[in-house]
């Protein structure tokens, strides 16, 4: 059960709330699904591109995305782990950003509203974690070398488990195989314990490999 379903999905209502907050007619909903797709993909395409280079700390980005649609409002939180990095100035960084989102989203009746929240514990976040594991995957880190520094970063953010699985063409060998990491303990048949989970893929000379991350967070 742990690993054939999504543990954000299998523990919704319990200690996880949806990031896209909106009601749709049946008819209507898979428009607005890809409506939230196209919006977190315009935002991350064009962080990327204004993000600022800085050493060690490339790549290192957006935790997760919420939306909440109204009837004439689109509101969007941007949950970041180092905002000074990516932005050299707050308001003029939404302002462009708020303009590049909009040219592909086309709304007549609903304007966009985009704001910025910063993670208090930004290396407690899997998305942020799997960023830096990609980053060293393709600068020719060794995988066990940046899963392990990936786990120590975690000690940071007082979590209680950590679990980074990587699977593909590891090392450039002709078999793609898994190779996984554990840390703590990682609950994931128990739906009172809150799970943090992402999956991450990531581009190498020798192909597509794929970046799990399980993070045990508290447990009520």
């Amino acid at each position: 059960m742990g690993k054939k379903i999504n543990p954000l999905g299998f523990r919704l209502g319990a200690n996880q709330g949806h990031r896209s907050l909106w009601f749709a007619q049946p008819k209507s909903y898979s428009r607005g699904l890809q409506e939230d797709e196209k919006i977190r993909d315009s935002i991350k395409n064009s962080v990327q591109k204004n993000m600022r280079v800085s050493s060690g700390l490339e790549g290192i980005g957006i935790a997760y995305i919420e939306i909440q649609k109204k009837i004439d409002l689109i509101q969007v939180i941007i949950y970041i782990g180092f905002p000074n990095l990516l932005m050299e100035s707050p308001t003029r960084g939404i302002d462009e950003l708020q303009t590049n989102v909009q040219k592909g989203f086309r709304s007549v009746n609903r304007r966009l509203n985009i704001a910025i929240t910063r993670v208090a514990k930004p290396y407690g976040q899997p998305n942020i974690l799997a960023e830096y594991i990609a980053l060293q995957l393709k600068n020719r880190v060794s995988f066990r070398k940046a899963m392990k520094k990936a786990i120590e970063l975690t000690e940071q953010a007082d979590t209680k488990g950590i679990q980074v699985q990587i699977a593909g063409r590891i090392d450039g060998k002709e078999i793609a195989r898994v190779e996984w990491i554990r840390e703590g303990r990682v609950p994931l048949q128990t739906i009172r314990a809150k799970i943090d989970h992402c999956s991450y893929p990531v581009r190498t000379i020798y192909g597509v490999l794929g970046i799990k991350i399980w993070i045990f967070v508290d447990e009520q």
